[in-house]
């Protein structure tokens, strides 16, 4: 199998050389040859880092950590659709549950993918450029932070803006400034707010007797907690985007990131900490329901957690200072909790407070830099004039 696909990639690769009428569809080739093999580019010139992590690998073991997250969210999307309807878990059977979520998410990463992708293609056959490996990853985040009962044509084109307005007008991966995955989730929101918010959307074909509030959702209305308990939040049995309700399974995920070095500690526990001071915070000087929640909820409530292991660790759209690392995540943390508690018209405060923090980052890093010059400028001024006094 192995040596017939090499064959003929290799006979793609002679029909698409440069000087042949089909080598327009080269970077095609190129990039079904890297996703099926390890590429065989070096560096050609300049100062480069040796690394055996590529971006491929660094795209894969992202795609393996959002594995069990995925999962759960097939599960609970069908778990959450017979819950309404009154039936259990013993009454229907996890598999049966199972496949009702797998035909309702598969579609939507599909759609994502096709459409995702085919931008890509058509971006990097109109530059001559190879097509990156970092859609990849977005691709698979874009339906895990959508509802279950996301329009497919609705996600179709919020695919398309997050490729094209977010990413490709910049230079395509690396390039953007801007989370993919948040920008189309943040065009839903404000596009067609009715199919991101309220309590219709986060059950698929529920019942009409049930609510489908979710924890957020209840908050909103002055609830003094929500009625999911802690172990339910935690475990992940409870309405809401596809891939954010698990908080075991996303801490799996970040686990694995963590240990491979994919992610950045820094980032992910200054967003914990910023949120946890935020809500230490409003609850000192709480005057309603909401701003007496106990910090730990907002860990386990909306996107709180799956936005902090994936979202706010993007290497392309965070600081890249360490320092700076802490000051954004912090600021994220912090500005997540109060966006949610300040305005509840806008109760996922996490998508909004990375974006936010995605825009000022390189600020960030431009400070950081600038203070440990003059930190250096002012140790070099003070061991001169040591020498001097000497």
């Amino acid at each position: 199998m192995k040596r017939m696909l090499r064959n003929m990639f290799d006979n793609l690769n002679k029909k698409t050389a440069k000087g042949t009428k089909l080598h327009w569809l080269h970077s095609t080739v190129e990039a079904f040859e890297s996703f099926t093999f390890v590429s065989k580019n070096t560096a050609a010139s300049g100062a480069h880092l040796r690394d055996a992590i590529d971006m491929k690998r660094a795209m894969s073991l992202v795609i393996i950590a959002l594995v069990p997250a995925l999962l759960f969210g097939i599960f609970n999307v069908g778990y959450q659709h017979y819950l309404s309807c009154g039936e259990t878990i013993k009454e229907v059977g996890f598999w049966a549950m199972f496949g009702y979520g797998l035909l309702k998410v598969v579609p939507m990463i599909v759609v994502s993918y096709v459409v995702g992708l085919g931008i890509e293609f058509a971006f990097a056959q109109r530059r001559g450029h190879e097509v990156n490996e970092g859609y990849l990853v977005t691709g698979m985040l874009i339906p895990l932070i959508c509802p279950p009962d996301v329009p497919l044509w609705m996600l179709a084109i919020a695919v398309a803006f997050a490729v094209i307005i977010g990413k490709e007008i910049f230079g395509g991966t690396g390039m953007n400034f801007l989370n993919p995955a948040l920008v189309a989730r943040a065009f839903l929101f404000f596009s067609y707010p009715s199919q991101m918010s309220g309590d219709v959307v986060w059950i698929a074909d529920k019942a009409d007797a049930v609510s489908g509030a979710t924890s957020l959702g209840e908050m909103m209305t002055g609830s003094v907690l929500p009625s999911s308990s802690l172990l339910d939040m935690f475990l992940g049995f409870t309405p809401g985007s596809v891939g954010e309700t698990s908080a075991v399974a996303i801490l799996l995920g970040a686990a694995l990131l963590l240990i491979t070095g994919i992610a950045s500690w820094r980032v992910m526990l200054s967003v914990f900490v910023g949120g946890a001071l935020m809500g230490i915070t409003f609850n000192l000087f709480g005057t309603n329901a909401y701003m007496n929640l106990p910090f730990y909820y907002h860990f386990l409530m909306g996107g709180f957690l799956f936005g902090a292991v994936f979202m706010a660790t993007d290497p392309v759209t965070s600081s890249q200072t360490n320092t700076g690392k802490y000051i954004y995540g912090l600021l994220i943390g912090m500005m997540a909790v109060l966006i949610r508690v300040v305005n509840p018209a806008y109760p996922e405060g996490m998508m909004l407070a990375i974006l936010l923090m995605n825009v000022f980052a390189p600020l960030i890093d431009y400070f950081v830099v600038q203070a440990n010059i003059r930190r250096r400028t002012n140790r070099w001024k003070a061991n001169a004039d040591n020498k001097e006094m000497k």
